[in-house]
């Protein structure tokens, strides 16, 4: 792993103490919607076993941000755990906790960067009434491929979902890629992909086989408007379905792209999920645009909303904890290798 892809130093077992833990809500399309995250924003001294222990705690995607690496240009450092292990990346607890770092006084600028273990994100933060919402975030350009032995995986596909040849639409099944690979499964009709009922113990073997974290069919609800429906069944983040997935929205873009349903512009892409497990949410997508008119990348950015405040759980006594209100910038922690994430 390259050294920039190390896990900052900062956190050692043991050394973890109390420490506030922000629940907030990612995407939220209305009072009830959005996708939670609980966000520890002073993650220093935390073990991993912490960390997990929160996500398992809330059963959600949860993120820890920590002082950048030393020497680097970072602003702070982002880790991002699911019930059953960690994740390299997390699109709606990035918003999240750019926008809660913000919102407690920690950013001294509106353009941050980020490192995370799937490489570097930027960060722009939009303040005052007048902002459509309040955080972007980066992604790379998108990866399209074919699935790996593709008419046995449509089939099987088509089997775990619970639907036959005929709910598809005439666009293929990808899988696409900006952070975390996603598997596209077209439909029809909003109408078939609200009725969908996986079959939820086998999406783990299918995702395993077809090299995919997550099954992400989706449909048009207005191709003028660039808004698609879509739900996302993960491998194994120990939950069955997901509310909002910034990761897999950015990789939808790239797949519509492709398939010729959005033309290449920066005009918003909207992504609507969440729908069916009470939690509707909306992802915004922008596509990035070079100065020539290529594009090179997406831009992912929605509404939040904060629930409470908690205590995280203590192990220990801290050795250092970040001032309350300091802007975060950069640190003087080295680096410690770490063992790869799994799968």
């Amino acid at each position: 792993m390259p050294e920039d892809r190390q896990v900052p130093a900062g956190y050692h077992v043991g050394t973890f103490v109390n420490s506030e833990l922000h629940l907030l809500s990612v995407f939220p399309a209305d009072a009830a919607g959005g996708n939670l995250a609980p966000i520890v924003a002073n993650a220093t001294g935390m073990s991993d076993a912490d960390m997990q222990d929160i996500a398992r705690s809330y059963g959600h995607e949860s993120g820890f941000v920590l002082p950048a690496p030393a020497d680097s240009d970072y602003d702070f450092a982002l880790r991002f755990w699911v019930p059953n292990h960690e994740m390299e990346m997390c699109g709606h607890v990035t918003v999240g906790a750019v926008w809660l770092l913000d919102q407690i006084g920690k950013l001294s600028s509106p353009t941050v960067s980020i490192w995370t273990r799937s490489g570097p994100i930027e960060a722009r933060v939009y303040r005052g009434l007048e902002a459509t919402y309040p955080v972007e975030i980066s992604q790379p350009l998108g990866r399209i491929e074919p699935l790996p032995a593709s008419v046995a995986a449509t089939a099987e596909i088509l089997s775990v979902l619970g639907i036959t040849s005929e709910d598809l639409a005439q666009y293929p099944i990808q899988n696409a890629c900006t952070s975390r690979t996603k598997t596209l499964v077209p439909l029809k009709s909003v109408a078939l992909l609200d009725a969908l009922k996986p079959d939820f113990s086998r999406v783990r073997d299918l995702c395993e086989a077809i090299h995919s974290t997550g099954l992400y069919p989706y449909a048009p609800s207005g191709l003028d408007a660039r808004t698609f429906d879509a739900r996302q069944f993960p491998k194994s983040s120990g939950y069955p379905e997901d509310a909002a997935t910034g990761i897999a929205a950015a990789a939808l873009a790239f797949g519509l792209l492709a398939n010729g349903l959005v033309d290449p512009s920066d005009e918003p892409i909207r992504v609507r999920q969440g729908r069916a497990m009470g939690r509707p949410s909306e992802i915004v997508v922008r596509l990035r645009m070079h100065p020539e008119g290529a594009v090179c990348g997406c831009w992912l950015g929605g509404q939040v909303r904060q629930e409470r405040v908690d205590l995280a759980p203590a192990r220990a006594t801290a050795s250092h904890i970040l001032p309350a209100h300091s802007p975060i910038g950069s640190s003087s922690a080295a680096h410690d290798p770490h063992r790869s994430l799994r799968g």
